[in-house]
């Protein structure tokens, strides 16, 4: 399983890697190494070693230092970029526009010396780490996300996120998404926000709120607003597809520390996700 889904993403990332004559190793080199070990959830010393590679791979491999070096180049993050936003075309989405919005933990335990690692809320209580922030719908990949320490705020996070959205329609959440500027955020790019109210049974006292987030709470209390809200668990679904298969997103290996380091870990994991998807049900695809 491991070596399809490395295969398939590498040849769907082999239209956008650039060359330079000053490298020994192209774009598409130094994401094949960094993709195979991270769908053997493997450090990239590991995959430098050709003992760990098949017998039949000829690929030329370059030394730890460098996949460091190039990995951390605005080249490989663009590949990386061009490769998230070529995968939605692949993916049929039926109906009106429908997202979610929701963060999920990554804890590294306490012990860690990581500097960019924070406390914050996880399942269960506090945790130490980082949180990835996710609006998702249909397809295998978000539609926007974003990684942040463990501490940082789900709502803020929520605002940047959805100014990125395209097209239109509605944005569910839950209740820590009540909040007035998430309601005009939503509005400004053209999708209403439905979340519970924060304080239900509550009244909404005396101060100006947004007539978006008025019209989303009144909404929720009829049975057509009902049943779109319970389209927000897709989202838990996703979170649960993306952990749940060899080579997927598992708690964070030890040797996966810092932001940009836990940050292309998980880009890559999600590129390896939606492929996974894609593999398991061709249904998915658009083309």
């Amino acid at each position: 399983m491991e070596r399809e889904l490395w295969e398939a993403l590498c040849h769907f990332a082999t239209r956008f890697y650039s060359r330079s004559a000053r490298c020994c190793y192209g774009d598409d080199v130094i994401c094949a190494v960094c993709w195979w070990a991270v769908v053997h959830d493997r450090p990239i010393s590991w995959a430098c070693d050709k003992d760990h590679w098949p017998a039949d791979f000829r690929l030329p491999l370059p030394s730890q230092p460098t996949m460091s070096r190039r990995l951390r180049s605005a080249a490989i993050e663009q590949l990386l970029a061009n490769v998230e936003q070529a995968l939605p075309a692949w993916f049929v989405v039926v109906g009106p526009r429908v997202l979610a919005v929701d963060g999920k933990a990554l804890p590294v335990g306490g012990p860690s010396k990581d500097a960019d690692a924070a406390w914050g809320r996880a399942a269960g209580g506090l945790a130490k780490g980082y949180k990835l922030h996710a609006v998702w719908g249909d397809a295998p990949l978000p539609v926007a996300w974003a990684l942040s320490p463990l501490n940082m705020s789900e709502r803020r996070m929520a605002a940047k996120l959805i100014s990125d959205l395209p097209g239109q329609g509605f944005l569910l959440g839950d209740k820590q998404y009540d909040a007035n500027y998430l309601y005009e955020a939503a509005a400004t790019a053209g999708y209403q926000l439905l979340a519970p109210q924060q304080r239900p049974g509550k009244a909404l006292g005396h101060r100006r709120h947004s007539p978006h987030r008025l019209r989303g709470l009144e909404l929720l209390k009829t049975e057509a607003g009902k049943e779109l809200y319970r389209q927000r668990r897709r989202i838990e679904f996703r979170f649960a597809q993306l952990t749940n298969f060899v080579g997927g997103l598992s708690p964070l290996p030890f040797w996966v520390r810092r932001f940009n380091r836990v940050k292309l870990w998980v880009h890559s994991k999600l590129l390896i996700n939606a492929i996974h998807q894609l593999k398991i049900n061709p249904a998915l695809a658009g083309r």
